[in-house]
């Protein structure tokens, strides 16, 4: 019986000595897979780390510069079917967007949302703009256009001059450049606003009712005006010299002119290039503009022939005419506050 039980404890300790050494090889093996795991995704959070800051510092380097365009203005239109300002703007570390828009009002509401950086409009809605806080700067504009737009009357019209026009409705876009333009055409006809009766209309609108004899005049600019009188064979009652400028100008969002002045000179110095190829070949322009403005290529010619092409700086005396723009709107209740034209002109040109 003594020797039964040395047996039993001598088989126990050597049992309890085996469990020791597994238990401990376990626990090495646990501790070595830990280890490994643990330099793995040490590792990998790294890599992930350093991938993570290449693209953030990749993102941030390259900028997107957004551009607002309207088939009807001409150089924007050319600038972006070249293809030139995307590789000016490549060698500066940015890129282009272009969004289209069907008038003045609607990009610089983009703008005003930050999603239009550069644009072009005519006279009046960068006024409107102005006046409703949206930060944008003049950065440059066009020469004087004042054949470029008129008041026109149907061939068999009675109506031979503005000063007949009293009572009588005449169409054209509200708070446009014609709008200002038939407020000073009246005043030298010795008529006030009150005394004819507007009919706001875009321009597809007011070329049917000029048409179909639903208004007695209509007030636009070219190319639609070239259009019409090709067209219909409309008179013109007066066009805009020594009445109303007609110009176009280049409008840049605050911040971005701020924050990237030389991207802002790399497309300014691009819309130049293009215009002075503009000017010197309106046949090629007209044939361009055709088929995107559904306007015959001849009248897109002799509209072309009658605009004036530059890129100017923005001048005191340019400031002063448009300044007398935004106070007769304001004048005739257009525009809700009075505005300082001269606070947001771009000085760096």
């Amino acid at each position: 019986m003594r020797v039964l039980m040395m047996s039993l404890h001598f088989l126990q300790a050597i049992f309890y000595q085996r469990k020791i050494r597994i238990l401990s090889l376990l626990f090495a093996v646990g501790l070595g897979i830990s280890l490994v795991v643990s330099s793995c995704s040490s590792s990998a959070q790294k890599l992930e780390a350093g991938t993570s800051t290449t693209t953030n510092q990749t993102n941030t380097n390259r900028i997107t510069v957004n551009i607002g365009f309207q088939k009807a203005a001409t150089v924007l239109n050319l600038l972006k079917s070249k293809g030139e300002l995307e590789k000016a703007l490549a060698a500066s570390g940015a890129s282009a967007k272009w969004t289209e828009f069907p008038a003045g009002p609607p990009m610089l509401e983009a703008m005003n949302a930050g999603s239009i950086d550069f644009g072009y409009t005519g006279e009046s809605p960068p006024i409107f703009a102005q006046a409703a806080g949206t930060p944008l700067v003049y950065v440059a504009c066009d020469p004087l256009g004042p054949k470029a737009e008129a008041i026109i009357v149907p061939k068999n019209s009675r109506i031979k001059t503005v000063a007949e026009l009293k009572g009588k409705k005449i169409a054209f876009a509200k708070g446009s450049n014609t709008n200002y333009f038939v407020v000073k055409a009246l005043e030298a006809a010795g008529l006030q606003y009150s005394d004819i009766k507007p009919a706001f209309l875009a321009p597809a609108d007011a070329r049917a009712a000029f048409e179909g004899g639903n208004v007695d005049a209509w007030a636009i600019w070219d190319p639609y005006l070239a259009a019409a009188q090709q067209a219909t064979g409309a008179r013109t009652l007066t066009d805009a010299t020594n009445l109303a400028p007609n110009r176009g100008y280049y409008l840049a969002r605050k911040e971005f002119v701020e924050k990237h002045p030389e991207l802002l000179k790399v497309i300014l110095d691009e819309v130049g290039k293009v215009d002075k190829w503009a000017a010197a070949n309106p046949k090629e322009v007209a044939k361009f503009l055709e088929p995107q403005l559904g306007i015959k290529a001849s009248a897109l010619e002799i509209a072309e022939k009658r605009r004036k092409y530059g890129v100017l700086p923005i001048t005191d005396e340019i400031i002063a005419k448009q300044q007398e723009i935004a106070d007769t709107l304001h004048k005739i209740k257009l525009v809700p506050k009075q505005v300082q034209v001269k606070e947001i002109v771009w000085k760096g040109n």
